[in-house]
């Protein structure tokens, strides 16, 4: 298997689990401690943290397959730093409720967008 591949999906099994597990501790441990709002923001960053997991599953699945494609393993780079800097700021804000964080969520938002248009630049150069 290369090493790209094995890295994402390893990658994309623990933000998988860490997804569940966040997710779970929101529904239970803050559902009473945080304002609906941020609790709302904490469920945004879960959301979005699950989905990428996928996409960084997918990722390296496809890297399987096109193993020396740059685009496709610059996408899922991108797609866990999108995960650790979108997600991630939100969970801050939401358990902390630091608004500051809330500027750096649109760069997350800028790798996700990256990854997404990487991968498919990658898998139509592929198929060339």
């Amino acid at each position: 298997m290369p090493a790209s591949a094995r890295i994402l999906l390893a990658f994309g099994a623990v933000a998988g689990m860490l997804a569940v597990l966040l997710g779970a501790f929101g529904a239970h441990a803050l559902r009473e401690r945080l304002p609906a709002d941020l609790l709302a923001i904490y469920q945004t960053a879960v959301q979005y943290h699950f989905w990428h997991a996928l996409g960084l599953l997918a990722i390296g699945l496809t890297l399987l397959h096109v193993p020396g494609s740059g685009a496709i393993r610059a996408a899922g780079w991108l797609m866990l730093a999108g995960i650790v800097v979108f997600s991630g700021s939100l969970y801050l804000l939401a358990t902390t409720g630091t608004r500051w964080l809330g500027a750096i969520t649109p760069l997350g938002g800028f790798a996700f967008i990256a990854a997404w248009a990487l991968y498919g630049w990658g898998v139509w150069r592929a198929a060339l």
